[in-house]
């Protein structure tokens, strides 16, 4: 073992110490993490206290009395680094730079896993990894955020952070145009098998894009970036869902390269639905009830694709690329009964319209993403240039058609189909640079821009008595808008009077807007974001933090397409264009505790207030005229600025392993108020609460059940209704844990969850009963192949043919 600057320095500190350094492959200098560094009092024979290294290899063990220690440092892999009589005085002991040399033990096909906890909270952002969770295992990204604490998802695949629907959503750290078209489509195109973790930033620092009131969820993919060649196979086949996905990775000393494909299909299901709507004129002298009563079918179905390579030039210069190509689409179909009454204010009936309504629908996005980057590193620890190019092409289209016919009245049939295909494209170039001043300091600068676009048009075809259909050129447009948003950023990491670890930073955004559509002018305008988060470790055990960030939120593709949903008449849905961005105010107080049996807590209060908040926003019309033709009995559902929102909540989150049993539990509160200039202000209270249990059976024999439930949400206009589901799963791992067979069963005892969802305005209530079929059965299958050879590069340019196992290379 090489143990380099191990000269032990001293800092001039008063109270307790700490032990401090960075380990490191030996053959490679890349930073080793998750190694477990393990303190020990002289002669005991099991450690007292301990941490594991974070992304860049670096680890502090804090809070340590004066005295005589000795260290040891593991990684799986490896040969154990030992390092005697450490003295901690006055303040403490740099170990420097720990450099790991390979284990000589020849692996051949085996595979070496290291398991991360569940959930890791750090300074910035909280981890879920999902390696081990069990109920999620043949489901989609959707299964994983359901479990995912701060996080909620009703049963549409609605995503809330902490409350707020307003999340920038990426993939391995950067953003795809798959997100633009339908975010819940999206999110149930990408299998869970291929998730690696989820990673929740509720407060991001100033390197991060000022773009998400709610904060970002950063999606991170498998890889694997070992020497040799390896790979995976993941299937799944249930009553509900089914997927594939394989993986295959190769490298060879200093290039590495990766593919993998996946796909998955949510089988046609069938909801059932029940419309009551009570509307009155603006005279006042007509009230009309509508009634709408029938089924309506759905499927999904999705791929992704992609290909990466790794490429370490010289010890300080790496270079990485990817491409990679998704698709989703959807399809339905309905059958609708509708009674339409029209009656005077003392309820005397004089007009009764019977109808039946048949509609279909699609939509589908398909997005190419592409990515470079080049990252340089310095003799100076720590000292890192980074430059980053992407870019993404998606493209979108949707297609309704409907058709009434009247069963009384005499009335011709009406109906029209509606094409809209659009294209977006994103494109990012960004410069990073890091450099730590001290061991207390390290500071970050940065500018980036980002070139937005999307163009589509809307093609209207409506229905003649003929039965035939004619072009309907008033309701046949295109519709074009762009986005640049120039921005550069300065933060900085340190410690404040030796109690507080912190980071402030400042970004700067100026947005140029264009957009192609009559009376639409949007003006340019700037952004200073500020954030800053402060934790104090009580003790070794235990830490808190403050946190604030400015945020906004610019809307997207789907909130801005000007294109008219007509597939129902009597309930239309539309983007707006005239959207302004909302501006968001987000603290947080933080808390967490570790204890010796390895369970742990977590607690974490917030804050926000959101201005021109951007919400749903429905409006009902007696008569409502879109381009020359009018549709009666109408409720007209856009986005819009309502006004102001603030929520306040605090959520809970605790693990405890007895035994071979680990029980963890999630509980969210919160309560948000609902401000229009026109409007009354609506409060309402809502929570979150989830269960999970596992047991470890022998013979590799792994059981989970998991059950969560959300309560529904008083909102501006009415009620979002609750969501309770329960999942039950087993794992059964075989030939030398390389290959399992795994059950799962999702709400097994009950075929559908009954969703009821109220919505009212100045002139009308409704009412919403959905039965949306929930129940499914699965059964999954993976497997892991492939010969390991972990070569030294360096070795193996000597001619010699020892092995060993480098580390991940930490997302470069």
């Amino acid at each position: 073992m090489i143990l380099s600057g191990s000269n032990l320095t001293s800092f001039a500190q008063g109270g307790k110490g700490k032990i401090s350094g960075k380990v490191v492959d030996a053959a490679s200098s890349a930073p080793v993490d998750y190694a477990t560094i393990s303190v020990y009092k002289q002669g005991a024979a099991s450690p007292f206290n301990g941490i594991s290294t974070d992304k860049k290899g670096n680890f502090s063990v804090n809070n340590l009395p004066e005295g005589t220690y000795k260290v040891t440092v593991d990684f799986l892999g490896y040969q154990r680094q030992t390092i005697d009589k450490v003295v901690v005085k006055n303040g403490g002991a740099s170990l420097g730079t720990i450099k790991l040399a390979a284990s000589q033990t020849a692996l051949k096909g085996v595979t070496v896993t290291a398991n991360a906890p569940i959930v890791e909270n750090k300074i910035d952002k909280m981890v879920y990894n999902t390696a081990n969770d069990l109920t999620a295992q043949g489901g989609v990204a959707i299964d994983v955020l359901k479990k995912v604490p701060q996080i909620s998802v009703d049963i549409d695949g609605n995503v809330e952070l902490q409350g707020s629907p307003s999340i920038r959503f990426l993939i391995n750290g950067k953003p795809s145009s798959i997100f633009g078209s339908s975010l819940a489509d999206a999110l149930q195109s990408i299998p869970a098998s291929q998730i690696k973790s989820i990673e929740v930033i509720t407060s991001p620092g100033a390197k991060y894009d000022a773009s998400g009131t709610g904060g970002i969820i950063n999606i991170v993919l498998k890889d694997n970036k070992m020497q040799g060649m390896n790979g995976s196979v993941n299937l799944s086949a249930g009553t509900r869902l089914e997927n594939g996905s394989v993986n295959l990775n190769v490298r060879k000393n200093s290039f590495g390269a990766g593919m993998f494909f996946s796909g998955n299909e949510q089988l046609n299901t069938r909801s059932y639905t029940d419309n009551n709507r009570r509307s009155v004129n603006k005279s006042q002298d007509t009230v009309t009830t509508l009634m709408q009563s029938g089924y309506g079918g759905f499927k999904r179905q999705g791929y992704e694709s992609g290909l990466n390579f790794q490429w370490d030039i010289t010890k300080y210069d790496n270079l990485t690329g990817a491409v990679g190509m998704d698709h989703f689409s959807n399809s339905g179909d309905g059958l609708i009964n509708q009674q339409q009454q029209m009656l005077s204010p003392s309820g005397a009936l004089f007009n009764n319209l019977l109808s039946l309504r048949n509609s279909a629908s699609n939509s589908g996005s398909t997005s190419t993403d592409w990515s470079l980057d080049y990252k340089k590193t310095f003799k100076k620890d720590g000292r890192e240039l980074e430059l980053l190019y992407t870019s993404s092409y998606g493209k979108h289209s949707s297609y309704a058609m409907q058709q009434q016919n009247y069963l009384n009245g005499g009335n011709p049939s009406q109906g029209a189909i509606s094409n809209n295909p659009g294209n977006e494209h994103e494109t990012q170039l960004s410069l990073d640079y890091t450099d730590p001043f001290s061991d207390n300091f390290i500071l970050e600068t940065g500018a980036k821009v980002t070139f937005e676009s999307l163009s589509n048009n809307v093609i209207t075809d409506t229905l003649l008595n003929s039965g035939s259909y004619i072009n309907n050129s008033f309701q046949t447009y295109g519709f074009n808008y762009s986005r640049n948003v120039y921005a550069a950023y300065l933060s900085g990491t340190f410690k404040l009077f030796n109690f507080f670890d912190g980071k402030a930073g400042l970004r700067y955004e100026r947005t140029n807007t264009t957009a192609g559509f009559q009376g639409v002018n949007i003006p340019d305008y700037s952004t200073w974001a500020p954030s800053f988060v402060l934790s104090h470790k009580l003790d070794k055990t235990q830490a808190i933090k403050f946190a604030y960030t400015y945020r906004i939120e610019r809307p997207d593709y789907g909130d801005l397409n000007p294109f008219y949903n007509i597939s129902d008449p009597h309930n239309i849905s539309s983007g707006n264009p005239y959207l302004k961005p909302e501006i968001g105010h987000n603290y947080e107080l933080g808390y967490n505790k570790s204890f010796k049996d390895g369970s742990n807590f977590m607690a974490s209060a917030f804050y926000r207030s959101n201005t021109d908040d951007i919400q749903a926003f429905s409006t009902f019309y007696s008569t409502l005229n879109i381009g020359g033709t009018p549709y009666s009995n109408v409720t007209l559902t856009q986005r819009d600025n309502i006004g102001k929102q603030t929520g306040v909540g605090l959520n809970l989150f605790g693990s405890v392993p007895a035994g071979k049993f680990v029980f963890r539990s999630n509980v969210q509160l919160g309560e948000r108020t609902n401000s229009s200039p026109s409007l009354p202000s609506v409060t309402g209270f809502a929570y979150r609460v989830n269960l999970n249990a596992s047991y470890q059976f022998p013979a590799d024999l792994l059981a989970e059940v998991f059950g969560n439930y959300n309560s529904n949400q008083k909102n501006l206009q009415g009620t979002r209704p609750g969501f309770g589901f329960y999942n039950i799963a087993m794992r059964k791992q075989f030939m030398n844990k390389k290959a399992s067979i795994g059950l799962t069963a999702a709400n097994p005892f009950a075929q559908y969850v009954s969703q009821t969802a109220t919505t009212s305005g100045t002139n009308f209530t409704q009412a919403n009963l959905r039965q949306v079929p929930y129940r499914s059965f699965g059964i999954t299958l993976s497997y892991k192949f492939g010969k390991l050879e972990f070569k030294n590069k360096d070795e193996n340019n000597n001619n010699n043919n020892n092995q060993q196992v480098l580390p991940p290379d930490n997302g470069r």
